[in-house]
């Protein structure tokens, strides 16, 4: 046998055995994908759209993998059943009334789906049973919505920017008063001369107050003030003696 056929074999039977070896990582990882190697248990339910989710995509309890989906299958035009593989360690944790509902993982990530926590109270979900599921909202709404937020901001903005640009020149009773000193010239002086006949109406009253004819009117109401304040301490004198009095 020649040099060149030694060469050969050997390398073939690298190559075999590379192959294997490649072929064993690859069914150990894909068989740790779909959980091949760990006791399972089942678990299906019901979505009228599960956008975008797939078979292989992970299933989350918690914030943790805990199986895959198996398959999905459309029912009718309106019902799409999703079976669930999911590990038989968590198993004491899925209540009969937790729901499904469908995620993504991380802001722009792949569709997963989501196992919410069921009561304490409830029974354990059995193998193969059925569970209840909310439907996803949709990404496509979710830009519509902000698609008219921004609709709504955009002619705001457009409407204070018009009002701005009539203060700015002058137009309108508000512009007017801003832009025009005249104006706010003759504001100042009809405040000047409310407090100028403000301080003339007290003038005048603490004159009327000493007016032989008045004086009488004022001195009574005066009285009557005064005699209300000491009926009110009188009062209040009275109900202080009878607290004293109970506490004796």
């Amino acid at each position: 046998m020649d040099t060149h056929t030694q060469r050969f074999k050997v390398r073939l039977g690298l190559f075999i055995i590379g192959g294997l070896a490649f072929f064993v990582i690859a069914i150990f990882l894909i068989g740790k994908q779909k959980n091949l190697f760990n006791p399972i248990f089942k678990l299906t339910t019901t979505f009228y759209n599960v956008s975008g989710l797939q078979v292989g995509s992970n299933i989350r309890f918690s914030g943790i993998n805990v199986g895959t989906v198996d398959n999905i299958d459309i029912i009718n035009d309106s019902t799409v059943r999703v079976d669930m593989s999911i590990k038989k360690s968590v198993h004491q944790f899925i209540k009969s009334d937790c729901e499904a509902g469908i995620g993504t993982a991380g802001i722009i990530g792949d569709r997963i789906l989501i196992i919410t926590q069921g009561s304490n109270d409830a029974p354990l979900a059995k193998d193969g049973q059925h569970i209840a599921s909310k439907e996803p909202t949709e990404t496509d709404a979710i830009m519509t919505s902000l698609q008219v937020t921004a609709d709504n901001a955009a002619i705001v903005s457009e409407q204070l920017a018009g009002i701005m640009t009539k203060l700015n020149s002058g137009n309108g009773t508000l512009g007017r008063l801003i832009q025009d000193s005249t104006i706010a010239e003759n504001i100042n002086q009809t405040i000047v001369n409310l407090k100028k006949s403000s301080k003339g109406l007290d003038e005048n009253m603490e004159a009327a107050k000493h007016n032989f004819l008045l004086k009488g009117f004022f001195k009574k109401k005066e009285k009557a003030a005064q005699k209300k304040k000491d009926d009110a301490l009188e009062k209040k004198e009275e109900a202080q003696k009878l607290k004293d009095e109970v506490k004796k």
